[in-house]
C-alpha cells in the first residue's frame, strides 16, 4: 500500500482517534515515556550507527549536533511527555456558548485538525516530540524525518508506535514515511491530508510550499537579532549573547546578527568578542563594525544570512528605530531580543518588530515549546494565521460548529415570523 492509499485510509479512521479520550490518549504517553526508557539501549545503539554514517559522509559538526540522540536528550523528551500529560485536555473545549433565540442554541467546540504530515530535519527528538503532541492532541500523524537518521527513527517510531496500540488507540493512527520518494506522493494527498508542516532549510520548506496544495504551517529561516541599546547593562548584556549564539549553535533561535547602538559599541565589543572568541565564535560585519575590532566585512545584503554555526554577524545603529528597521527587513520573523533598561525603547522595540517571538533581556533561545510550557512543539511557526511562534497543542486544534434546535427554519427568520434573541451562555458549566 503506498503513501496516498494509506493517507487516505488514515483520512477515514481520524474521527475514531478524535473521539479519544484525554485518559486513553495520556495512557498511550505514558507507554511512550516508559518503553523509550525501557529500550535506550537499543536506541542509542541505533543512534551510533546514524553517527557513524554521517562521520563517513562527512557531515558538518553542526547538523551532528542534531542528530546525536543521548542520555540528554532522551531526558529531555521524556520529561516534555510527562509535561504533556500534565496539561488540560485539549479537545471538546466549549469556546463559544451561545442561544440564537429560545431552543436554538450554537456551541464552539475544540477538535483535532485531522491528519497531519510532519517533514522534519535530522532530529530524533523531533520524532519523539511531533509524535507525542499528536497522540495528545487527537491527530493523525504522517511522519517522515530526515535520512541522515533512519535507523534512529526507525526504531523510535516503532517503539512509539507500537506503546500507542498497546494502550487501545486506533490502528493506523501514525505512519512512518522513509522513502524520499514519499515526499512527493505525501504533497499530492491534498484530499486527505490538512495540514503539513515542514521543518528544514530554507530551500526545502519553498519546495513543499510550492509544490503542494495542502496547507503548509512552518518557518523557513532562523535569523534572529539582539539589538544591545545605548542604556544597556553590560553584565546583563554578554551573558545573553553567549548563550544566544553558542548554547546550542544549530537550533534556528540562535542569534545570527548583533545590532549595537554606535554609542556603546567601543565599550562593549572588546570585552564581548574576547569571551566570544573564547568559545570559538568567527565574526563577521559592516565596515564601521570592523573599524572598532577585526572582522571579515560583508555588504548590506548579507545580513539576511542564516549560519547555524559559529559566526555572528555584527552591525552598528545610531537607536532603537533603525534596529527595528533592520530586523523587519532582514530577519525571519523568528525571535529577536532588546537588551536595554531603557522601558520607552523595550516598548517601542516590543511593539513595532514583527516576529513571532519579542524578547528584552533574555536569550533567543527561550524560543521553545518545551520551555514554553508546551511540552514539546511541532514546530515554530512564522506566520500569522491560525498558529504563531513554537506550535504547542494549541496550535494542533482547530474547532467546529454544533446547533441544536426543535424544529426551527431560516424562512421564519427571513419572513419576520420569527427573531433572533442572541444571548450568550455561561461557558464554565460546559467545563
Amino acid at each position: 500500500m503506498n503513501i496516498v492509499e494509506q493517507a487516505h485510509k488514515m483520512k477515514l479512521a481520524s474521527p475514531r482517534l478524535a473521539a479519544s479520550t484525554n485518559e486513553e490518549r495520556n495512557t498511550a504517553l505514558r507507554a511512550i515515556a516508559d518503553n523509550l526508557m525501557k529500550y535506550k539501549e537499543e536506541i542509542f545503539g541505533e543512534n551510533a550507527i546514524d553517527m557513524a554514517m554521517a562521520d563517513e559522509n562527512g557531515v558538518s559538526d553542526a547538523v551532528k549536533k542534531r542528530l546525536k540522540f543521548d542520555e540528554g536528550k532522551l531526558n529531555d523528551v521524556v520529561k516534555g511527555i510527562y509535561q504533556l500529560m500534565e496539561l488540560a485536555d485539549p479537545l471538546n473545549q466549549v469556546r463559544i456558548a451561545r442561544e440564537l433565540d429560545q431552543g436554538l442554541t450554537l456551541y464552539q467546540k475544540t477538535c483535532p485538525i485531522g491528519v497531519i504530515g510532519v517533514i522534519f530535519e535530522a532530529r530524533p527528538d523531533a520524532l519523539v516530540q511531533i509524535s507525542s503532541l499528536c497522540i495528545k492532541s487527537g491527530n493523525c500523524a504522517i511522519l517522515k524525518g530526515g535520512r541522515e537518521t533512519a535507523h534512529t527513527n526507525r526504531i523510535l517510531f516503532k517503539i512509539i508506535y507500537d506503546s500507542v496500540l498497546s494502550a487501545g488507540l486506533p490502528e493506523g493512527c501514525m505512519l512512518q514515511a522513509e522513502s524520499h520518494g514519499d515526499v512527493n506522493e505525501l504533497l499530492a494527498c491534498d484530499r486527505d491530508i490538512d495540514l503539513l508542516i515542514p521543518r528544514g532549510s530554507n530551500q526545502f520548506v519553498r519546495y513543499i510550499m510550492d509544490h503542494t496544495k495542502i496547507p503548509v504551517m512552518g518557518h523557513a529561516d532562523g535569523i534572529c537579532h539582539i539589538y544591545v541599546d545605548k542604556d544597556y547593562d553590560k553584565e546583563i548584556a554578554v551573558p545573553i549573547i553567549l548563550d544566544a549564539k553558542t548554547q546550542y549553535t544549530a537550533a534556528c533561535n540562535a542569534v545570527e546578527t548583533l545590532l549595537v547602538h554606535r554609542d556603546i559599541a567601543r565599550n562593549l565589543l572588546p570585552c564581548l568578542s574576547e569571551k566570544l572568541h573564547e568559545a570559538g565564535v568567527r565574526l563577521r560585519g559592516s565596515k564601521e563594525a570592523a573599524g572598532i575590532l577585526p572582522m571579515e566585512i560583508m555588504g548590506e545584503d548579507e545580513f539576511n544570512t542564516e549560519y547555524l554555526d559559529l559566526i555572528l554577524s555584527v552591525k552598528l545603529v545610531g537607536g532603537v528605530e533603525e534596529a527595528i528597521d533592520h530586523i523587519n527587513r532582514f530577519g525571519s520573523h523568528h525571535t529577536d531580543c532588546i537588551i536595554t533598561e531603557n522601558n520607552e525603547n523595550a516598548e517601542l522595540f516590543m511593539q513595532m518588530v514583527d516576529s513571532a517571538g519579542v524578547y528584552r533581556n533574555c536569550s533567543t533561545r527561550f524560543a521553545d515549546g518545551f520551555r514554553y510550557g508546551f511540552g514539546a512543539e511541532v514546530g515554530i511557526s512564522t506566520g500569522k494565521i491560525h498558529a504563531r511562534g513554537p506550535v504547542g497543542l494549541a496550535g494542533l486544534i482547530t474547532y467546529k460548529y454544533q446547533l441544536f434546535g426543535h424544529g426551527q427554519i431560516v424562512g421564519d427568520y427571513a419572513s419576520g415570523k420569527s427573531e433572533f434573541h442572541f444571548k450568550d451562555l455561561d461557558r464554565s458549566s460546559f467545563a
